[in-house]
């Protein structure tokens, strides 16, 4: 789902005035530098579990990169997109397809005010069947699944057994990366990377900007 087009805009919350400090620091303490030598002998290596979440534009974009940094390691990529229209043209996959790098959208172009939600359950369903045989066939370094917290969101796969379908059959060194907001507990539990996006202004909300193109799509 892009941002503007498909999720609405949330309520009022807190002005950027009000966003809490970072701790960040210009040092590191022993521990932490203790740590990271530790890590660094380790040199532990494994494929992760990325979940983009949360109500803030940026989930889809954010992958969107690691996709690009991935194919600058000349890694095999692709992804299913389980709401975008499957004759969808935007700019990403526009830029995707130059690069050779697959992924696939195949939703109805649902957004909240769709009335076939029939026809949006059966094409997500279809996505998520394509997306096991790619993620178990071995051809992937990192896969997308974008949009598929909804799928989970909405009841139409139990999260429980995508967990365990995943446990079995993901690639142990696959990236997989999942976008959506309200991603359910037991998949931030699974994850091994969670980064919430958390909405502070929103120029549709607040200045009445409309999606244009080369920013959300």
């Amino acid at each position: 789902m892009h941002d503007q087009t498909h999720e609405p805009p949330a309520g009022p919350e807190q002005s950027s005035s009000a966003i809490a400090p970072s701790d960040t620091t210009l040092t590191s303490s022993s521990a932490k530098l203790a740590y990271r030598a530790e890590v660094r002998r380790a040199n532990r290596k494994k494929g992760l579990v990325i979940v983009h979440t949360g109500n803030g534009k940026g989930k889809t974009t954010a992958a969107l990169g690691l996709l690009l940094r991935a194919w600058g390691r000349d890694m095999r990529i692709g992804g299913v997109q389980f709401f975008k229209h499957a004759n969808a043209n935007f700019g990403e996959l526009r830029a995707l397809r130059r690069l050779g790098i697959e992924l696939t959208p195949m939703g109805d172009g649902f957004t909240w005010t769709s009335r076939d939600l029939d026809e949006t359950q059966a094409r997500a369903l279809h996505g998520w069947e394509t997306a096991k045989q790619r993620i178990a066939g071995g051809d992937y370094d990192l896969f997308l699944l974008d949009e598929f917290t909804y799928v989970l969101k909405f009841g139409w796969l139990a999260t429980d057994e995508v967990i365990a379908w995943l446990a079995a059959h993901k690639p142990p060194m696959l990236h997989l990366i999942i976008t959506g907001r309200d991603a359910p507990p037991e998949l931030i539990a699974f994850a091994d990377l969670v980064t919430e996006m958390r909405e502070i202004k929103h120029p549709f909300r607040e200045q009445g900007i409309k999606a244009q193109p080369g920013i959300e799509f």
